[in-house]
């Protein structure tokens, strides 16, 4: 498996970094929209779909500067619309899985919840887009590896 050799593992830690902070970028923009902008408190999907987006945008740059340094076979935009190909796919993988997610999970908060300090809202839209954010990782990585970035040595 890829991850076997010691360069795959460096680039996994680097592209879970890259991630990591896409996720804070995420999770900051969507936790903005959602709690200061009123259209965006009821429509939690289109917060996380900008928030996405900004994400994306952090992921690739941060990539191809630092985890993928040795891929510049192919030009910046082709790579950039490789990425955001893989991006969108794994969008169209997150959103559903998001409100799915929220659904159960705002009725679970709002049924057991007894803190005054956050709402039950708040905490499943965080949840909610933490587990899907987990989940795209892993086809980001693999799909980025194989095809955008395919052009570097193992």
């Amino acid at each position: 498996m890829i991850l076997v050799k010691s360069k795959e593992r460096i680039r996994f830690v680097r592209f879970a970094i890259v991630g990591s902070i896409g996720a804070v970028i995420d999770f900051g923009f969507f936790n903005l929209l959602t709690l200061f902008i009123s259209y965006f408190r009821e429509n939690a999907v289109f917060a996380q779909g900008i928030s996405f987006i900004l994400a994306v945008s952090s992921n690739f740059t941060w990539n191809r500067l630092w985890t993928y340094p040795d891929s510049r076979s192919k030009s910046v935009g082709h790579q950039w619309v490789q990425f955001l190909i893989v991006s969108m796919i794994g969008l169209t993988i997150r959103t559903p899985l998001f409100i799915w997610l929220e659904e159960i999970l705002l009725k679970f908060f709002s049924n057991a919840w007894v803190s005054s300090l956050v709402s039950p809202r708040f905490v499943a839209h965080n949840t909610s887009l933490g587990i899907v954010i987990l989940i795209v990782l892993t086809w980001n990585y693999f799909a980025n590896r194989f095809w955008t970035y395919n052009d570097i040595t193992v």
